[in-house]
């Protein structure tokens, strides 16, 4: 493997963990009603890299996971009624689970505001996060409302998929 090809990797793997503490710490701002600065403090403090009651955390690109998780709470008010749209009907995002919520959030996000991270990428590692919490379903539907406002906000990185007339 070239140095460029495991930096990369290296990188990618950073991001990964980058979006796993920011669902985790989204989630907690949720249901503990933690505030930004309070969260972020806590988590590069505490958790980003480090080992906790045994599991070991992954070193996590921290720029990377304030921009998602400052940006979730920047955007909430934006983010959520596009997420409401693409859940089925009658299922508003207030009823999904919080740490759905917050994969959900965190991946629209993700599509909207970071253009460097192609959307099939965002899509994919925002449902592995959520198999991380929850059963395959829901996962599922983490996969499905993602692609869905991918391929809106992003429709021009789906083009080629659409059927070429002859």
């Amino acid at each position: 493997m070239s140095r460029s090809a495991a930096r990369e990797k290296g990188r990618a793997g950073a991001r990964s963990a980058a979006r796993l503490a920011a669902v985790q710490a989204l989630y907690q701002m949720d249901l503990a009603g933690s505030g930004l600065n309070e969260i972020l403090a806590e988590f590069e403090n505490h958790w980003l890299g480090r080992e906790v009651e045994g599991l070991q955390y992954l070193p996590a690109e921290k720029s990377f996971f304030r921009d998602i998780v400052a940006g979730v709470v920047r955007e909430q008010r934006v983010l959520d009624p596009l997420i409401d749209e693409a859940l089925s009907q009658g299922w508003p995002l207030q009823r999904v689970d919080a740490v759905l919520r917050a994969a959900l959030r965190a991946g629209c996000y993700e599509l909207i505001h970071r253009r460097d991270v192609p959307a099939r990428v965002a899509v994919a590692e925002y449902a592995d996060v959520a198999a991380a919490f929850v059963e395959r379903d829901e996962t599922g539907m983490v996969n499905a409302v993602l692609d869905q406002l991918a391929r809106r906000l992003r429709a021009e990185e789906f083009a080629s998929d659409l059927p070429r007339g002859r």
